[in-house]
């Protein structure tokens, strides 16, 4: 949920500033970049190398350096997408709350149009008191994020109240928190991609030059935009790093039938951008078949029409849509199997396009949809075609 979120992460004088080192380790391996910003007080308790070294960043402390580069506050908080202060102490709390800006932090806060989360750290009487409650109660009738301070040992020797919560359970929050307010939140998708196998003989076989980059790229955006994804894919050398996307390998046309007829009734959105084989031999040879003068001449069988199938069983509010990979009356073809396989829309690209289709790292699409509707995009990257079609799924 967090994988190129550009996150400032605000450190204040507590000794929870080491918690702070261990989530920007955890932030960075989720994929975010970070960058710290730390008040001068809390340089007494982890150095700036520390957080340097774990963000691959220069932390920020003053609005200039001795050498005269200004931090631009107001272009920092606009950079980034999440502010977070851990530790957040008694002191940096009654100043947000009160609009004071005395320093770095303060003026970044004070300008940040962003998503702003705080993470307290003190101990428990000063958690406790009625103005740190009444700064909180503030702050978040501001629309900033508490995550509420967890109970324990404290380093005054006392318990109870106050501790910063573990870094483990800050990235959690954050990633539900995002979640919540991405547009697929809550959705489950199916996507599959890739080719299909169908085998001769134990070392040959019937299939394409599909790479399955279009579906993972799909997978993943998806997933960027909040859905639980399951991924059913062929033989691909692609992979995701994404843990909020199920992968289910297969290798032939009825393991990918039968996996996709088991999943797609939980699923609130299919994309089925699979080059699946409409062909397999009748019979595959238990051994391998031997070269010999003689042609060889092999019976082939239609495979289960997996689209069309679950285009058969789809439900009113479960959005279904193809692809159609074509070679001449693109558009009249793509139509024609959209209506036939009850789809809701299907993606349409040509073979004839040059630098599009199955083995290489772009494509060019038609979106076409039941309500008549087209929309044409150029040639992009795969990656930037899948936002095409994903941004195409949240409008519906």
């Amino acid at each position: 949920m967090l994988q190129g979120k550009k996150i400032v992460l605000g450190v204040t004088a507590s000794i929870a500033a080491y918690k702070a080192a261990l989530l920007v380790r955890l932030l960075v391996k989720a994929g975010a970049e970070v960058q710290v910003v730390m008040t001068e007080a809390a340089k007494d308790f982890v150095a700036p190398l520390t957080f340097s070294t774990l963000s691959g960043k220069p932390v920020f402390c003053e609005f200039s350096t001795p050498e005269g580069t200004w931090h631009n506050h107001v272009a920092i908080a606009n950079w980034a997408d999440f502010l977070i202060i851990a530790p957040a102490t008694a002191n940096t709390i009654a100043k947000m709350a009160n609009g004071n800006c005395d320093n770095l932090l303060q003026a970044i806060y004070l300008s940040a149009p962003c998503p702003v989360y705080l993470a307290p750290a003190m101990d428990r009487e000063m958690y406790t008191h009625a103005s740190t409650k009444a700064n909180l109660k503030k702050l978040t009738e501001h629309k900033n994020f508490i995550i509420p301070a967890e109970t324990g040992e404290l380093a005054s020797g006392l318990y109870g109240e106050g501790r910063m919560a573990e870094p483990e359970h800050i990235l959690a929050y954050l990633e539900k928190k995002n979640a919540e307010s991405l547009p697929l939140s809550g959705k489950k998708a199916l996507v599959t991609a890739g080719p299909t196998f169908e085998a001769i003989d134990p070392v040959r076989f019937i299939g394409n030059h599909s790479s399955g980059k279009m579906g993972f790229a799909i997978a993943e955006e998806l997933a960027k935009q909040g859905a639980e994804v399951t991924l059913i894919h062929g033989p691909v050398s692609v992979k995701t790093s994404l843990p909020s996307v199920k992968l289910i390998s297969v290798t032939t046309a009825e393991e990918m039938y039968k996996e996709c007829i088991k999943a797609f009734p939980k699923a609130d959105i299919t994309v089925m951008s699979a080059a699946v084989a409409d062909f397999k031999p009748a019979k595959a040879s238990a051994e391998k078949i031997k070269k010999n003068n003689a042609s060889l001449t092999l019976q082939l069988q239609p495979t289960k029409d997996i689209l069309s199938e679950l285009g058969h069983l789809k439900k009113k509010k479960q959005l279904l849509i193809g692809f159609a990979l074509e070679t001449n009356n693109e558009k009249e073809n793509a139509l024609g199997k959209l209506k036939k396989k009850n789809l809701d829309a299907i993606v349409l690209n040509s073979m004839r396009t040059k630098g599009a289709g199955p083995g290489v790292d772009t494509n060019e699409i038609i979106i076409l949809d039941k309500y008549n509707k087209s929309f044409k995009f150029g040639l992009k990257s795969k990656t930037e075609v899948a936002k095409d079609i994903v941004n195409y799924i949240v409008t519906c």
